[in-house]
């Protein structure tokens, strides 16, 4: 295939004549696909079905230290749950509190905390919002509901440039260093939403070390792929934040969050926010007047599920593991067959790249700069919904307009041939309506 710059004008008219006839017989299929979010297939929930009897009928529900996980109390969640999510995040356990199904829950609950109350002694971000508006760094393509909470809270939503070792650090040193409205970053260090980049050892390291102007900044960890590997025995490694915080003077400046939403149930599982034992005390004491206790039987009835694949007491974490490899089975084959359909329909036309990520749950693409809304649009008017195009950017706004977020996990594998099959005529459609437009 001839790059669709190199074609002539007639070369490219005819070109988009043949896709119109491609894209008409997509139409006429009457397809119902669905790839804007990153759901979990019903194959992969019918994992944990078993986990609705992990706890015997015939005695209490205690915890390992014999409390009665159907009653109130234990904010920061039982001591085995919160052993596990630490083994999960690679923190202590006196350094997690486990909540209930939603980490984005968690997320949006320390923004919302530290607006009213502030943190750790400093003002709330509500009263010094009145001195000027509040800045955040948002790594960008990102996770669109990380940019949404920061936004409704009332922050300029910065993006700073994503690179192939993680986002740019040199920018993200000069405004931390100089500005003091600047109160957070996000991250999603392992597999990044959209692109699946892991962050390299000095991009932890870097930030770690930050010195920001604001001494109530914070990095805000969304781990939430830590053990979503494609091929589990050769995943991404990640250096560890915490160690790297306090090697570097910063052993406060961190919240880490996970969750099993993807490893058992996406509506019922549980979730997880680990940070210093000082940045925890503050937290449990203002969550204190919000719940008197979550949901302590989903908490034991994970661990418990996850022990018995495991091997036994205390074998949560090689429970999770081995869910994780059944998860992976069903996966590899979905990414497989959206990135063999890209290259075979694409390679060539030089109109769009996209990312071969090693574990998460999305695919990047990036088409030729101006086309990325005409491509969703033409998706969805032939029954291929996706995610909308900009919502990878503060603000929903892709200033190149050319990033695309594929979600591979829900449809089937023959369902996201076709899907696939459908995007790349789209991709090429776009582009070469562009490229005629640009020649006038």
């Amino acid at each position: 295939m001839a790059a669709y710059q190199d074609l002539s004008t007639e070369e490219l008219q005819s070109e988009l004549a043949r896709l119109q006839a491609d894209y008409t017989e997509f139409q006429a299929r009457g397809l119902k696909l669905n790839m804007a979010r990153g759901k979990p297939s019903p194959e992969q929930l019918d994992f944990g079905l078993p986990m609705f009897i992990s706890l015997p009928e015939d005695q209490r529900p205690l915890d390992m230290n014999g409390e009665d996980t159907r009653n109130y109390g234990l904010i920061r969640g039982i001591p085995e749950a919160r052993q596990l999510m630490g083994e999960l995040l690679g923190v202590p356990a006196a350094n997690v509190i486990v909540s209930g199904a939603s980490s984005l829950n968690l997320m949006y609950d320390s923004i919302a905390r530290a607006m009213l109350f502030g943190v750790r002694g400093n003002a709330p971000f509500s009263l010094q919002a009145q001195q000027g508006q509040l800045r955040f760094l948002c790594p960008s393509p990102g996770y669109d509901r990380h940019f949404a909470i920061t936004q409704t809270m009332g922050f300029a939503n910065i993006a700073i440039p994503m690179r192939e070792d993680g986002p740019d650090m040199d920018m993200i040193e000069q405004l931390t260093a100089s500005d003091p409205s600047v109160k957070g970053i996000w991250c999603v260090p392992k597999y990044s939403n959209p692109q699946g980049i892991t962050y390299s050892d000095d991009v932890v390291r870097r930030l770690a070390a930050l010195r920001p102007a604001a001494t109530d900044f914070r990095i805000y960890w969304d781990n939430a792929y830590s053990v979503h590997d494609l091929n589990p025995d050769d995943g991404d490694r990640l250096l560890d934040l915490r160690t790297a915080c306090e090697d570097a003077g910063n052993p406060d400046i961190w919240y880490m969050f996970a969750s099993t939403s993807k490893i058992t149930f996406a509506g019922s599982g549980i979730s997880a926010l680990a940070s210093s034992e000082a940045n925890l005390d503050e937290i449990e004491g203002q969550m204190s007047y919000q719940t008197i206790g979550p949901d302590k039987v989903n908490q034991l009835r994970h661990v418990r599920w996850f022990e018995s694949l495991g091997g036994g007491e205390d074998q949560g974490l090689a429970g999770i593991k081995r869910t994780m490899q059944q998860m992976a089975e069903l996966l590899r084959p979905k990414f497989a067959v959206v990135d063999e359909t890209l290259s075979q329909d694409l390679d060539g036309s030089a109109v769009a790249s996209w990312s071969k990520p090693r574990g998460g749950y999305f695919i990047s693409l990036e088409g030729l700069p101006g086309t990325a809304k005409r491509t969703v649009l033409l998706a969805k008017q032939a029954g291929v919904v996706l995610t909308d195009a900009g919502a990878t950017w503060p603000g929903g706004d892709d200033p190149a307009d050319s990033n695309i977020r594929i979600a591979p996990s829900f449809p089937s594998v023959e369902e996201l041939k076709l899907a696939s099959e459908l995007l790349a005529i789209c991709v090429r459609m776009a582009a070469a309506e562009r490229l005629l437009a640009e020649r006038g």
